[in-house]
């Protein structure tokens, strides 16, 4: 295989799962440039962010940093937390090019990276500059993990914490630990690894060892609010040819649609619904 080729440098480097990641977020980028190049013109700024977040206010116009990239604090795993990112075009090209970049990492040195180290190494070696800030979103998640956290654990958020958790992972549930509590849980977590920020009283934590709890639904709307509620409750009923129909009309309001076909996509969300 060429020298050149990020698949190669990528099979050796990067496990099959990171590297099909990397893909779909360089992918996102290769339709920005095909849409400004079709339309003539540029975009002043990209923010990047993932489907599963939970969002618990507005981006900040704060966030947006002419020639800094911006991420948030925590869920950095010896690199940087890759939950959200904000930046200019410029930022933002070295940011997205998860594949692109890969030969230079490793002439540069950088190896074994998972997606966070390698990151932070590609910003490094794209000459970019980052700055952290909190922002107010969580990744809701249904895994489990051991609780309390320590060391090298994973801190799980209720989803009504004040926050901003700046996408630490979370999930509906009635709060085991707040307040000193919370102190003392983050204390035992390494600060370069899973750790998120917890000042102010703003985190709360999910005992997450099992499945959602009993009741997580009505715990999900009191925090939510009535839209966000009405959405969860429909889903809840969601068929296949409502699901399907949702789809197509979503695929109506896109300028550029590069997805699996609607009916695939519903019949594994949906199960055997």
């Amino acid at each position: 295989m060429p020298r050149d080729s990020a698949a190669g440098y990528t099979s050796r480097r990067f496990g099959p799962g990171l590297l099909q990641y990397f893909s779909l977020v360089e992918g996102c980028l290769t339709m920005i440039n095909a849409y400004q190049k079709q339309n003539n013109f540029t975009y002043d700024w990209v923010v990047r962010t993932r489907v599963d977040g939970y969002w618990s206010a507005p981006l900040d116009p704060d966030n947006f940093v002419p020639g800094k990239y911006v991420v948030p604090p925590g869920s950095s795993f010896a690199g940087l937390n890759d939950r959200i990112g904000i930046g200019d075009m410029n930022s933002s090209t070295v940011a997205l090019s998860r594949l692109a970049l890969i030969p230079q990492l490793d002439t540069a040195g950088f190896h074994q990276l998972n997606s966070e180290s390698a990151f932070k190494a590609q910003l490094t070696v794209g000459g970019v500059s980052y700055i952290t800030k909190r922002i107010p979103f969580c990744i809701i998640s249904d895994r489990k993990y051991s609780f309390p956290p320590m060391q090298y654990g994973v801190p799980v958020a209720s989803l009504g914490s004040p926050g901003p958790l700046s996408g630490a992972k979370c999930r509906p549930c009635k709060a085991v630990c707040a307040g000193p509590c919370v102190a003392d849980v983050m204390g035992t977590l390494y600060k370069w690894w899973s750790w998120t920020d917890w000042g102010n009283g703003t985190l709360q934590l999910c005992d997450a060892h099992a499945d959602w709890e009993k009741g997580w639904e009505k715990i999900f709307d009191r925090v939510a609010g009535k839209k966000l509620a009405y959405v969860r409750k429909r889903l809840g009923k969601l068929a296949l040819t409502g699901c399907v129909q949702d789809f197509e009309d979503m695929k109506k309001r896109t300028v550029i649609w590069d997805a699996p076909p609607a009916t695939d996509i519903c019949r594994l969300g949906l199960g055997s619904r």
